[in-house]
């Protein structure tokens, strides 16, 4: 019996139950990865690279045995198995719509020339829909959400898996598959945005290293995870979206009896809850969960304040620090994502769709579920019955979670100069409009702008 194991959110051989299933019904298994150009299209410049490295050390793994190729995966994957002789196609399973509008696809079209399909796993510790309340219910809140499933068992990760890869030739380079790409999803266009300069590599081999060095430090992290001028967080968002490492092998590695080690555990199951949420609810994907009809702003003016935001040159340093190192590695501090939408939402008055988009567009990470969903929470328009009243001030945040500046000086680089808490305040501390190497004017009053946001909130109910 042959088969083809479809590498898609699992890139690694360890703990790999769906690879072992490949293995276990065939002796001869072909590896394969396809690119899909539906979703290739919405894939930004960070995780491309990431996506490059995942795949080269996958293959390198594999004794150069992957078959990488391009199209629509129900047409490859059945024309394959039709050439090859296959008896079945194995894959992860995946619950985000567009993977089950995907899978469904591939399902039908391999049944029609009699090939089975199975799915195996998940790349959340538990299927979209495991945890009920009390009403048969999915959850609608985390901490009851949480409670539930931390009392599910997490089994031990498998062992790596070896089988008889059958290599058959690649039809496509994924280095020039995935240069970076100008076409863009997100509503506004940002024709001068950089590309990232200091990317981490991807892949299985980098990701348990990195799992390594954040178990290292991982007993302070309850003390230490809200302040992003400190390297205490544990970065491995991408290896899981990418699922080079599964939830289960974090797990197995991180947990423990330190306050710092079941704070982390515990943010790992946002993860969770939110693939739950999206699963639940699909129409998230583009729509508000439960809407509260606050009113936003659209036209040109509107537009050229999402690209300052967009680019880290709104006068306001902790947030310019975090679009900057959003634009430089890829990634940002989960302190500073909530600030930094909080800006655009409360402060700018602009759709969180317009945020969501172009944090999916430059993030690594690139989680649909998590990404989604945490911009409907800090709209008030998500799994949290009232967050849009919680209006983050930018000079407050960085106080508290910046003190000295390092955060901000090390991404803005007009303000290194700056000594002292000025470098906190808005425009970098400046007078009389001389601001220091010609960092920017606070493109808008946070004071007013908050009021402006909680009026809209009235408003908004009194229409209702």
């Amino acid at each position: 019996m042959r088969s083809i194991f479809w590498f898609r959110r699992d890139l690694r051989l360890r703990d790999n139950p769906a690879l072992a299933e490949a293995a276990r019904i065939s002796t001869d298994v072909i590896p394969v990865f396809v690119f899909d150009p539906g979703l290739l299209a919405s894939a930004g410049p960070a995780r491309r690279a990431f996506l490059a490295d995942a795949l080269d050390d996958l293959n390198r793994q594999l004794g150069g045995a992957l078959h990488i190729t391009m199209g629509d995966p129900a047409e490859v994957l059945s024309s394959l198995a039709a050439g090859l002789g296959v008896s079945a196609v194995v894959a992860t399973g995946d619950h985000t719509p567009q993977a089950r509008r995907r899978d469904a696809a591939v399902t039908a079209a391999l049944a029609s020339i009699g090939v089975e399909s199975r799915y195996v796993d998940t790349p959340t510790l538990g299927a979209p829909g495991a945890y009920r309340n009390g009403s048969g219910q999915p959850f609608k809140v985390f901490t009851p959400y949480f409670k539930a499933a931390a009392l599910t068992h997490v089994p031990e990760p498998l062992e790596p898996i070896s089988a008889d890869w059958r290599a058959i030739p690649s039809t496509v380079d994924p280095h020039v598959v995935l240069r970076p790409s100008q076409a863009s999803t997100f509503p506004v266009s940002l024709v001068d945005a950089p590309p990232p300069t200091a990317l981490p590599r991807g892949g299985e081999t980098a990701a348990l290293h990195r799992l390594e060095q954040f178990d290292a430090v991982v007993d302070t992290y309850d003390e230490q995870r809200n302040f992003p001028a400190l390297d205490t967080t544990s970065r491995l968002s991408a290896d899981l979206h990418f699922g080079c490492l599964h939830p289960r092998q974090v797990i197995a590695q991180i947990a423990g009896p330190s306050d710092g080690r079941k704070a982390f555990i515990r943010q790992l199951y946002w993860r969770e809850f939110y693939a739950d949420v999206l699963a639940e609810n699909p129409r998230t994907a583009h729509e508000d969960l439960n809407p509260n009809g606050v009113a936003v702003d659209s036209g040109p003016i509107a537009n050229e304040r999402f690209i300052a935001w967009a680019l880290g040159r709104t006068g306001y340093p902790m947030v310019d620090a975090g679009m900057r190192q959003l634009l430089t590695e890829g990634w940002m501090h989960n302190r500073v994502r909530m600030l930094t939408a909080s800006f655009l939402i409360k402060d700018l008055h602009l759709d969180w769709r317009w945020g969501a988009a172009w944090f999916m567009w430059r993030l690594v990470d690139g989680d649909v579920a998590n990404n989604i969903h945490g911009w409907q929470w800090t709209a008030g328009v998500g799994t949290d019955a009232s967050p849009y009243y919680r209006v983050f001030n930018p000079t407050l945040q960085a106080e508290r979670f910046d003190p000295d500046g390092t955060y901000i000086r090390r991404y803005v680089p007009e303000l290194a100069s700056i000594t002292g808490s000025a470098v906190l305040q808005p425009g970098g501390g400046g007078a009389g409009g001389l601001f220091s190497n010609g960092y920017f004017e606070p493109m808008v009053d946070h004071a007013a702008e908050r009021e402006e946001a909680l009026g809209r909130l009235e408003r908004s109910r009194l229409r209702s």
